[in-house]
Order: C-alpha cells, then sequence, then structure tokens
C-alpha cells in the first residue's frame, strides 16, 4: 500500500494542543518545501500553502493539526495539577493513562483518581466526571512549580503501533488528515485551480483557525477534511455505525456543523466510481469539523468533506484502516484535479 507510516507516527507524535500547534506546524512546513509555489503562516497558526492553477478559480482543503488536550490551572501545595479540557472529552478514557505537561521542560504525569477501594457503593455506580483528576508528577509540590506553570498545555502520551490492516494511537484525529493532505500534494501534479492547502489551527474548540483562513482565501470550493465515527464494533446496530472501518474513504453528507453541498456530495461520488475508489456515505448528527466554516465563511463556498472512519476517536487508541487512509488521498487528489470537470447544476 506503500504510505508513509513514519510520517504519520511522527505527525501523531507531536504535541499540539490547541493554541499550541507549533511542533506540528514544523514538520508541515518541512514537508511542503519544494511542493507548492507559495506558503505562509498567519498570524493565528494557520499554514496556507498554494499550488497555482491554470485558472485562479479558488479551491480550498483543510486539515487541523490541532489535537484534544488540556491546560493546567491550579497545582496545590502538593505539586498535584488540576486542568481544563481543551476540546471534549470522555472521562472515563482519562482513567490510567499518561500525559505530557510542556512546562519549561516536557513532563510526564500520571491522571489520578480516588481508588476504587475508597468509594462508596453509590460512588463505583457513578460515571466519573473530570473534575475527579488530577495529575501526579510524582515529586514534591515545590520541585513541580519549578517546571509546571498555570497555563501550560498537557497532551496525552501514546505510541503509535500497527495493528492487523490498521494504525493505533492518539490524535489520528486529526493528524492522519494533515498526513492525506500533504501526501495529495504530492501526488497530484498539475491542477486546473489555484489549490490552497490549509493546515488550521484550533479547531477542536470551535472550527477557529479554518474561520480566519476561508475569511483570507474567499474560495468557491472547498474539501475538509477529518475523521469521522466507526461505529462498526460489537452491539451497534446497523444504523448506528455511522461508517465502517476498511470500507473506503467516507463522504461526509451531513454533520453537527453542515449539510455538505450536494453537487459537491455528487462529485465526490463520481470521482470515487470512477477511479475505483472505495468510498461509503456518511451521516453524523453530531460534531462538526472546518467543512462548515469553509461554507459559511467569506462569500460562501461550494463545500463537502472527506472522512477518515476511525474506532474509539478522542481516545488515546483511535483506530484507522490503511486502506482508508490511501483511499482518501486517492479521492481527494483525482477530486481537485478534476475539478474543472465541476457541475454547478442542481
Amino acid at each position: 500500500m506503500n504510505l508513509n507510516i513514519p510520517l504519520l507516527q511522527e505527525l501523531c507524535m507531536a504535541p499540539g494542543a490547541p493554541g499550541s500547534e507549533m511542533a506540528v506546524r514544523h514538520i508541515v512546513l518541512r514537508e511542503l518545501e519544494g511542493q507548492v509555489d507559495e506558503v505562509r503562516t498567519d498570524h493565528m497558526g494557520n499554514v496556507i500553502a498554494l499550488r497555482r492553477g491554470r485558472e485562479a478559480r479558488r479551491v480550498m482543503a483543510a486539515a487541523h493539526m490541532d489535537e484534544i488536550a488540556f491546560m493546567v490551572t491550579h497545582i496545590d501545595k502538593d505539586g498535584f495539577a488540576r486542568f481544563h479540557p481543551l476540546g471534549g472529552f470522555d472521562p472515563k478514557t482519562l482513567t490510567a493513562q499518561r500525559v505530557i505537561v510542556h512546562g519549561r521542560q516536557d513532563l510526564i504525569g500520571v491522571m489520578g483518581t480516588r481508588p476504587i477501594h475508597l468509594m462508596s457503593a453509590d460512588d463505583r455506580n457513578k460515571p466519573a466526571k473530570l473534575s475527579d483528576y488530577y495529575i501526579d508528577f510524582g515529586m514534591p509540590g515545590d520541585r513541580v512549580r519549578e517546571i509546571v506553570r498555570v497555563g501550560d498545555r498537557v497532551t496525552r502520551e501514546r505510541d503509535m503501533i500497527l495493528l492487523g490492516d490498521c494504525v493505533s494511537t492518539k490524535s489520528l484525529d486529526n493528524r492522519v488528515s494533515v498526513f492525506i493532505l500533504l501526501e495529495a500534494l504530492r501526488q497530484m501534479g498539475p491542477v486546473p485551480y489555484d489549490f490552497y492547502a490549509c493546515f488550521t489551527v484550533q479547531e477542536e474548540v470551535g472550527l477557529r483557525g479554518a474561520t480566519t483562513a476561508t475569511r483570507q482565501i474567499n474560495p468557491e470550493f472547498g474539501f475538509g477534511l477529518d475523521t469521522t465515527i466507526a461505529n462498526d464494533l460489537p452491539g451497534a446496530a446497523e444504523h448506528e455505525k455511522i461508517t465502517s472501518l476498511g470500507a473506503g474513504a467516507a463522504i461526509k453528507i451531513l454533520d453537527g456543523s453542515v449539510i455538505s453541498d450536494v453537487r459537491m456530495v455528487r462529485y465526490l461520488e463520481e470521482v470515487a466510481q470512477r477511479q475505483g475508489i472505495a468510498w461509503q456515505s456518511e451521516i453524523l448528527t453530531a460534531g462538526g469539523t472546518d467543512t462548515g466554516a469553509i461554507q459559511r465563511s467569506g462569500d460562501g463556498a461550494i463545500a463537502g468533506c472527506i472522512s477518515v472512519p476511525t474506532r474509539h476517536i478522542h481516545s488515546v487508541v483511535e483506530m484507522c484502516h490503511l486502506g482508508d487512509i490511501r483511499a482518501c488521498i486517492d479521492l481527494l487528489t483525482h477530486a481537485v484535479i478534476s475539478l474543472d470537470q465541476f457541475s454547478h447544476s442542481w
């Protein structure tokens, strides 16, 4: 399948809390060298790369660089840190996990909470809350405060592994789409219209980077690139699966932030069929992606989204199928280079 797994792993391992995407941005800028005609970083930290086309019509694709993370809000006298989430967390995914606090130096801590042995019978049956957790660094308070300050970002610690035909790690949401956009640029060659490859910031806290990037570009066509839920798991009914691993690139019809343009949905389906690319439909009734910002900002864009089916999303064991990743690269590539064949008819 010839995927650059070391690059995907490097992207996933790089810390990138919302508003602190510097390490990911450094990799992106390195990988863009020689691939585009222009590249710049805006005031928010978005990377906006341009490959000029035969015509000056504007096309934008966006993949966000940030990951769900935390911010330190308090350090008590004994050195235990409290935190605020940056993005959507299911508290139970924090139990028995390691994190990295990015202070004066990186410091590993563990997520602690009250031992089950000390809980009442009633408490044992209650769902965990974020406020139940703290970060334990295994050192006295004065030593912790030499390294960690209120406002420091916290990311999760978990390496990538291969599982069968899949990869599993933290932050595949959305480093896998950053990877897809970089790899599509490498293989797409000349483009009919000016193509803006945007690597955005602060998506997990409200599509913030994509909103400002889209205002700058004001695209006619837009592609969001993100993960989506693969609920093809034990106990899920067929109508609850959203997408399935290994069934191909997901073409978004709807999520909580966007109703994809029906013309773009039809176009992506036609491209996939014409090129023999495996694909599946996606309807997700909650959540949101940069696609919503692309569609609504500026003069508005004919927007759609290519999604990567992902199991165990927003956890440290997110899982994507290698074949689906390849299908997303190929679908984006062919969709961009064939846009001069796009039909505007409703």
